[in-house]
């Protein structure tokens, strides 16, 4: 049951749709604006540098925030329930209950708990994750490139680390979403038309 209540737990942490409430505050809404995404890329492109990282950010820390409690109540089995919870953050990230379960892509929200996941005891899981999502993306100026080398290296690299095997089939269902939620990318990406990473907002 534990599982459950850290999946339902993160669910409504995640959905604090932070790219909502910064659209809100810059009187914008980032669903009908961009590519309707309510994440990270999507508020860099609309609103520009400051609202991109507000949204980052904020991503970031509802999973460390959820993987943090979890953890603390459930200090028996650290590592899964951090895990559950942050899965529960991704899904209530990508699908809001009150905004037509439409959100982002989850990849900030992942990072977050990768980044737990690190002190948790499995600092190389993030770092290879990390080095490798951020690599390729700054080598290809593809932030849908680096998301997905990201989210599929976690549990690759959660293999070659001996995390438990749960955690690693979890990881892997993550990545599976992760992927799926990118599909329209993959599509523009063997297309060659997804949009490459700028600093400036569009016009």
């Amino acid at each position: 049951m534990f599982r459950l209540f850290c999946i339902v737990a993160g669910y409504f942490i995640g959905c604090i749709q932070t790219a909502f409430i910064v659209g809100k505050i810059c009187k914008t809404d980032l669903s009908k604006k961009g590519s309707g995404n309510l994440g990270t890329t999507n508020a860099l492109r609309v609103l520009g540098f400051k609202a991109g990282a507000m949204t980052f950010m904020g991503d970031i820390l509802k999973a460390v925030a959820a993987y943090v409690l979890m953890r603390c109540i459930f200090s028996e089995e650290p590592l899964l329930a951090g895990i559950y919870a942050g899965a529960g953050v991704i899904l209530g990230h990508n699908f809001p209950f009150y905004i037509h379960f439409k959100g982002g892509k989850g990849i900030a929200a992942t990072m977050g708990m990768a980044l737990c996941i690190g002190f948790t005891g499995y600092m190389p899981v993030t770092l290879v994750a990390y080095a490798l999502g951020i690599g390729i993306a700054c080598m290809t100026k593809y932030i849908s490139a680096g998301s997905m080398v990201f989210a599929v290296a976690l549990p690759i690299s959660g293999i070659f680390f001996h995390m438990p095997n749960e955690a690693v089939l979890l990881l892997t269902a993550l990545a599976a979403l992760a992927l799926w939620q990118h599909r329209s990318n993959i599509g523009r990406l063997i297309a060659g038309n997804e949009n490459k990473f700028t600093w400036k907002k569009q016009e």
